[in-house]
């Protein structure tokens, strides 16, 4: 395999698009999991802002659908109860936002990581 040199400024084109699609699959999965309505053109930044009122909404009218939100999603109890504890001054709907986040990301590398495992070119198969 050759490989070629990028120089830093096609680096850095790679990895904003990297991190877009990353963001993009971010999205489609929170439409999913949360059917929670976000534009496809918005920032992390955004996300996390929009996901933290959705999360404030349930917090303050529906504290059992929020509870099943973040078993459906698989946020880590323990990992929230932490995180709430060490930032009690804080808004705990930023806190739960960044906890689902986090895990989509972690969701959407294993799943890369698994389908790479997986990927069997035609002639090795059966």
């Amino acid at each position: 395999m050759i490989l070629r040199c990028l120089d830093w400024e096609q680096l850095s084109d790679f990895n904003i698009a990297i991190k877009r699609m990353d963001d993009l699959l971010i999205i489609s999965a929170l439409r999913k999991d949360l059917q929670l309505e976000l534009a496809e053109n918005i920032s992390l930044e955004e996300i996390k802002e929009q996901l933290a009122k959705y999360i404030n909404y349930f917090i303050t009218n529906d504290f059992e659908k929020l509870i099943s939100l973040l078993y459906r999603v698989d946020v880590s109890e323990r990992k929230l109860k932490q995180m709430l504890n060490e930032n009690k001054n804080s808004d705990a709907g930023k806190i739960i936002a960044e906890l689902i986040i986090e895990r989509q990301l972690q969701k959407i590398k294993t799943r890369n990581e698994f389908k790479q495992q997986h990927d069997i070119n035609d002639e090795e198969k059966w």
